[in-house]
Parts: structure tokens; C-alpha cells; sequence
């Protein structure tokens, strides 16, 4: 059993939004979104769905979403604490993006991720993902943006650590 396996990962509720704020103002100080986005989002279940990683002390140290307007799939967001990376997490909500989507009838799932971002970028290809475009100076800071698809046609499911050499996530 991994540190990972003792994470649950259950759909985000509007009582885990003041722990999600807290970790998107800690995470991306300079993107966070507004503290009333997630409750916009949450209130939208017909085209999104939210996630939160939480520890077995009930913390939540991760979370994630989608938005799933057919036949596209966009991962809105994302992240897991730092303490935490590179232990699964990331990719268990990644997993669950996906096959919610796939579930939701998606041909593919697009997202975004910054160019500066190499952990996050490896992630993605693991599972598939290839970069299909850049916005420049997409963020506030000025990173620019990699835009990547993953097609569903052939998902099967998230793949496995024996798979990469790497399975760390952002």
C-alpha cells in the first residue's frame, strides 16, 4: 500500500470550498481564482464536475476539476500541496477527470498547463496527452500556455507506475 492508496478522492462539496481557497491562494498566488468561481462551478453539475484528494486526517490536500460541454472535455484545474507531489495524487485526479469524461460521453480532453511546468507536463504525456498549440503570455506573470489533448477513442483507463520512468506530478 503506497501514500496515494490512503487518499480518498471524492467529489468536491461547497463545504470543502474554504480549504480549496486556501490551497489555490497558497498554490497560484498570482492566478488564483476568485473565492465565488468555485462556488459558480459547483452549482453548474450538468456540464462540471469537482474533485478533492483528502488525507486520513480529513485534510484536503488536493483537488481538481472539469468541465465537460460535449464533445469536449477541459480540466479546469488541478493540484495537489507540494508536500505531497511526486505520490500519486495528482495522477489519481487526473484518472478521475479522465474517466469521468469518458463517462460523460467526451471524444477528448483538453488543458492547459504553463510552459514552465515540466513535472506537470510529463504527467500529462504519461497519460497521453500531446501538446497540440501555445497561447502566449496566457498568464498573468506571462508563461505562456501549452495547450494538450488527450482523445478517448482508445482510453482504457489511467496507466500503470510499472509504465514511465517518471510519474511525478506538478
Amino acid at each position: 500500500m503506497t501514500a496515494a492508496d490512503t487518499i480518498l478522492i471524492r467529489p468536491m462539496t461547497s463545504a470543502d470550498i474554504p480549504a480549496v481557497d486556501t490551497l489555490e491562494r497558497r498554490l497560484f498566488p498570482v492566478d488564483a481564482w476568485p473565492l465565488q468561481m468555485f462556488h459558480d462551478e459547483l452549482a453548474q453539475t450538468d456540464t462540471r464536475s469537482y474533485y478533492v484528494a483528502v488525507d486520513p486526517a480529513g485534510t484536503v490536500i488536493g483537488y481538481a476539476g472539469l468541465m465537460c460541454v460535449l464533445p469536449i472535455a477541459d480540466v479546469q484545474t488541478i493540484a495537489v500541496v507540494p508536500e505531497n507531489e511526486g505520490a500519486g495524487i495528482g495522477s489519481r485526479l487526473l484518472a478521475t477527470l479522465v474517466d469521468e469524461a469518458k463517462q460523460r460521453g467526451a471524444e477528448d480532453v483538453l488543458l492547459e498547463v504553463r510552459d514552465d511546468n515540466p513535472r506537470a507536463q510529463r504527467l500529462y504525456r504519461w497519460f497521453g496527452f500531446e501538446q497540440i498549440h501555445v497561447r502566449p503570455r496566457y498568464y498573468r506573470d506571462g508563461a505562456s500556455a501549452l495547450i494538450m489533448r488527450l482523445p478517448l477513442a482508445g482510453w482504457s483507463g489511467a496507466p500503470t507506475a510499472g509504465t514511465a520512468t517518471e510519474t511525478k506530478e506538478q
